[in-house]
């Protein structure tokens, strides 16, 4: 890669103010910010579409679907690292979560150091799999 850049991340967050926020978090940590969605919808056709190597993912989004049910229906065709941001740290969605396999589950508002260790983490678990998919 010549890029100093760690990952490509896609935000997946209906609340604008704190898209830009955490944005910022991630672009000061290293990531580029490839997309941003508001909607579950939004979100499956964007990880087909621009290949993230990260996706930060809201629980509660706009529309007919949650950041979970647009996460299964991602998995169906993409691993893809997921952390996911929570507004309350209520055990049902965490349970929902485990479902869909996840680097984190972090509680709202989140800090860069909050994001840090998992982003790392994604990107370290991609290049993993990818080191294996090339051995095998």
């Amino acid at each position: 890669m010549g890029t100093d850049k760690k990952g490509k991340v896609l935000i997946v967050e209906d609340d604008m103010l704190l898209s830009m926020v955490e944005e910022r978090l991630i672009t000061k940590l290293g990531f580029e910010v490839v997309g941003k969605v508001t909607k579950g919808r939004d979100a499956i056709e964007k990880v087909e579409e621009l290949e993230p190597d990260i996706v930060v993912m809201d629980i509660s989004l706009k529309g007919d679907m949650d950041g979970i049910e647009a996460m299964e229906a991602i998995r169906e065709k993409s691993d893809v690292p997921v952390i996911y941001l929570s507004g309350s740290g209520d055990r049902y969605s965490l349970e929902r979560a485990k479902k869909t396999g996840f680097i984190d589950f972090l509680t709202k508002p989140v800090t860069g150091g909050d994001l840090k260790e998992p982003l790392y983490m994604a990107v370290d678990d991609q290049s993993n799999s990818q080191t294996a998919n090339r051995v095998a």
